[in-house]
């Protein structure tokens, strides 16, 4: 299983892993259901990338994190703006900008067995309705570290088609969906082979 864990002593870092992803999903909560103006969602955004800082995760790591977002902002910036208006395509591709930095913030300030911990005495009560804790927050968990990964995978692919000379268009997705069906089968054997699954 890849982990994104960077170490730290952080006040992020140090933060215990109940409080931060209370804390995330109280962060990503007000960027998605405050009704942000062109001013406010980048004082949002600022703030979340002002957070790596605190958080001693290096600048580069930042910018290499926005930049595989590049052709998400690109595609859903351009198409808002070309059938809504400019000012939806600033505010909804800010929006889920912030969103992916929190989620990839969250993975690498804290380590997967705290989140994973965390995750499960949240969803312990769905025992009753004959839902298992486990499965549920391991998937939560995954799909977190899955955002950077997916990303870093789409930059891999791109970067390795462009070094070759070969244009990408919409072919590219077939490349990714090796790289990802692959990784998920590396995943599936990891927890297999701990017994998890």
């Amino acid at each position: 299983m890849i982990q994104t864990y960077i170490p730290g002593r952080s006040v992020v870092h140090r933060m215990p892993a109940t409080a931060k992803l209370a804390l995330f999903a109280l962060l990503a909560l007000a960027v998605t259901a405050y009704p942000h103006d062109a001013a406010s969602i980048g004082m949002a955004l600022a703030g979340v990338c002002a957070l790596y800082l605190v958080s001693g995760i290096p600048f580069a790591t930042l910018i290499v994190e926005v930049w595989r977002l590049r052709w998400l902002i690109l595609v859903l910036g351009v198409g808002l703006w070309v059938f809504v208006s400019p000012l939806t395509a600033w505010i909804s591709t800010a929006r889920v900008v912030a969103l992916v930095l929190l989620a990839t913030l969250l993975t690498l300030t804290t380590r997967m067995e705290s989140l994973l911990r965390v995750l499960h005495r949240l969803l312990t009560p769905l025992g009753r309705f004959g839902i298992d804790p486990r499965t549920v927050s391991m998937t939560i968990a995954l799909a977190l570290t899955m955002v950077p990964t997916v990303a870093r995978f789409s930059t891999e692919v791109r970067d390795a088609a462009s070094a070759r000379g070969i244009r990408l268009r919409i072919r590219w997705i077939v490349p990714l969906l090796v790289r990802t069906l692959r990784h998920a089968d590396d995943v599936g054997d990891a927890l297999a082979a701990r017994g998890l699954v």
